[in-house]
């Protein structure tokens, strides 16, 4: 398949990166932080995005939803990227969404995905407990007590919790595998904690003290698998939007290059910043094969997807490491200040790389699927 945007995905993304530049600009983010906003993104733009149809990308129509693909999803994380927006698209429309398509019920689905396709709803995945992921070394328990379930542990790092309403918790079960429970935000026994991120974005400690939870509280399907599709969906989304900030950066140092004078000479003329930049847009160009590759994949078979997508997510997280740092450096001492906004992209970049697992993490992970 070839690694390109088809002329409906081409205008997706365009409509996208149209409204994203007017509604979400960078300087939005920096007003949400210097504000110290409660909720951390804007309910008006929220409702935007709804009726845009972002917010149910991967939602089936028959659920409200667009019933597009990974790729289209991509497209739009990609331009959210690009402006930085802060959002509860990758938490919510993608990788809870996700989770819900491939391990909920008929009638889960039905109750749950028409509200999340329409914005009304804001469900996020609790899973990782430390400072990195690691998905073995999970305590969150869930014990069967005759027809419920009694929930106790705590996450860290849930994308949106403390907005969230709903709670897709990822729990130790008494046979060592690992089951998914809907639980919402409110219930007796749940405290969320807003945690300070240094990007500026959404996220929450967790703890669940005896949550009490139904028979029908865990998702109906094969939650294993529907964990790893949700994971590698938005692991995909997370390197698109790497990608989208990377991509951005480089147009703003590009540009830069063509303004900044030194010595007389513009310093877009000075060789050496010319190979930096070239190599840079090489890496770029590779980076963007590799994600559309993986987000190709997640179409044809979620569940086969996991090499493919282990590598955009390595890949894209360590091509914009390198893009926000040559964007400092080619920016000289005003890329160091907070007024200027390269310091956003390189902190995003960062939380993002960290997220569901960074690019040793999947180069692991790829190198023992493969027998190293």
């Amino acid at each position: 398949m070839p690694l390109i945007l088809t002329e409906e995905q081409t205008m997706l993304r365009d409509s996208a990166r149209n409204f994203l530049a007017e509604q979400s600009p960078v300087s939005q983010l920096r007003a949400l932080r210097d504000s110290n906003d409660a909720d951390g993104f804007s309910r008006t733009l929220w409702g935007r995005f709804a009726e845009m149809g972002f917010t149910g990308v991967l939602v089936p129509e028959m659920h409200g939803g667009l019933g597009l693909g990974h790729v289209e999803a991509g497209v739009v994380m990609e331009q959210i990227g690009h402006q930085l927006c802060a959002s509860p698209l990758l938490a919510s429309g993608i990788v809870a969404a996700t989770a819900l398509l491939h391990g909920g019920s008929a009638v889960q689905q039905a109750a749950l995905l028409p509200q999340i396709a329409g914005g009304d709803v804001i469900a996020t995945l609790a899973i990782d407990e430390g400072a990195k992921h690691r998905q073995a070394a999970m305590a969150t328990h869930a014990q069967a007590e005759g027809d419920r379930w009694v929930l106790d542990g705590a996450k860290a790092l849930v994308l949106d919790g403390h907005v969230a309403d709903l709670l897709i918790v990822a729990a130790r079960l008494s046979d060592g595998s690992t089951g998914l429970f809907l639980v919402d935000a409110k219930a007796p026994g749940v405290a969320i904690e807003r945690t300070v991120m240094v990007d500026a974005h959404n996220a929450a400690r967790v703890r669940f003290d005896g949550v009490e939870l139904g028979a029908d509280a865990r998702l109906a399907g094969d939650n294993e698998a529907a964990l790893a599709a949700a994971l590698n969906a938005g692991r995909c989304a997370a390197a698109a939007e790497l990608l989208g900030l990377a991509d951005e950066v480089f147009e703003r140092t590009v540009d830069y290059l063509k303004e900044r004078r030194q010595f007389g000479k513009l310093i877009g003329e000075f060789q050496a910043l010319q190979h930096r930049a070239a190599a840079l847009y090489c890496d770029l160009e590779i980076t963007r094969a590799a994600v559309i590759k993986a987000q190709q994949a997640l179409d044809a078979d979620i569940h086969a997807a996991a090499n493919a997508v282990a590598v955009a997510k390595a890949r894209a997280g360590r091509t914009a490491t390198t893009a926000v740092q040559e964007g400092v450096q080619m920016h000289g001492g005003m890329g160091m200040t907070d007024e200027f906004e390269i310091g956003f992209f390189m902190k995003r970049a960062r939380v993002l790389q960290e997220l569901w697992g960074d690019a040793n993490f999947h180069l692991d992970a790829l190198a023992q699927r493969r027998g190293y």
